[in-house]
Order: C-alpha cells, then structure tokens, then sequence
C-alpha cells in the first residue's frame, strides 16, 4: 500500500489544525480518513467546521481501547487521553495505517507499539511530494502557523523545519 492508499487513523490535532490552517483538503488523497467517536466528539468541541466539509471522506468509528497490561502502562506512563486511547488502539487494529497526531506522547507511544505517525507539519511537507502544494505556499503557511493555528511548535523547531523546506 502506497503513501497516498494508507488508511489514516486521526486523532483531533491535525483535523483542528488543518482546518485552521484552510488545508485540510490535503488529507483528501487518502481514501478514508477513520476517526473514532472520542476524537469525533473532540473536533465537534473545538472545531466543528473541520466535521462539516465535503473535501475529505470522514469517518466516525467506535473503538474499544485496548485492554492489554502493556497498553495501559504505556497509556498511563505518557497521560495518553482516551481519544489518543481510542485511535492508538484503531490504528494497532489496522496494520499498515498512519496514525496522524501532534501530540508528542502520542507519537512516543505510536513508536512503542510499531505504529506509523505523522503530524500536521509532516502532512504539510508530505504535500509538496504529492504536489498537492507548492514549497513556496508551505513555507507561506509554516511561517503563518502561530499566528493561524493553535498548534503549538517550540520556535526554534519550527525555524528549523522552515529552513529544512527552503533547501528542498
């Protein structure tokens, strides 16, 4: 399975980011875009519009979080919440998927368990690759990004990552 044929597990930071940042179109290669109803319920709290878009194949799945000694020491040892719960447990159902988080103890915890994970800064660059956008308008909205979004990046990072996308 390609990149762009993956199957996408969401957690609610890149569907709330992506949409604040106009681009959440980008996921729209993606055949399905599984959310579960935690994470549903979440971006209906926080950002409902991002719900209420024809662009990408949302879907809202239940989930039964892992009941497994390991999964909820890891859980407990990185204060996953139960929406990170619910769609680290999805993904770990759906070998081969892409779990999309900005959370970094979620990611912590997608490496633990031998899950792919991406985030909203990695699903920007991705579309450069996929010429979904040019660098030129990545670098436009990485540079916008605090001041449009509420994903919080650490500035020296974000100054590195805008560099990194200048010299591709």
């Amino acid at each position: 399975m390609t990149e762009g044929q993956a199957e996408v597990v969401c957690d609610a930071g890149p569907l709330i980011h992506l949409d604040e940042l106009g681009c959440l179109d980008l996921l729209c290669d993606f055949p399905l875009v599984l959310v579960p109803e935690d994470v549903w319920r979440e971006v209906e709290r926080h950002r409902p519009a991002a719900l209420d878009q024809e662009t990408v194949l949302l879907q809202a799945r239940p989930v039964s979080i892992l009941a497994t000694p390991a999964f909820e020491a890891l859980a407990r040892a990185l204060a996953l919440d139960r929406g990170e719960q619910a769609a680290l447990s999805l993904s770990m159902g759906r070998p081969g998927s892409l779990f999309l988080t900005d959370d970094s103890a979620a990611r912590l915890a997608a490496r633990a368990l031998g899950v792919r994970a991406q985030g909203t800064i990695g699903v920007l660059v991705r579309s450069i690759r996929r010429q979904q956008r040019t660098r030129e308008q990545v670098l436009e909205m990485l540079r916008d990004l605090p001041a449009l979004s509420t994903l919080y990046i650490r500035p020296g990072l974000l100054a590195e990552i805008i560099r990194e996308v200048e010299r591709v």
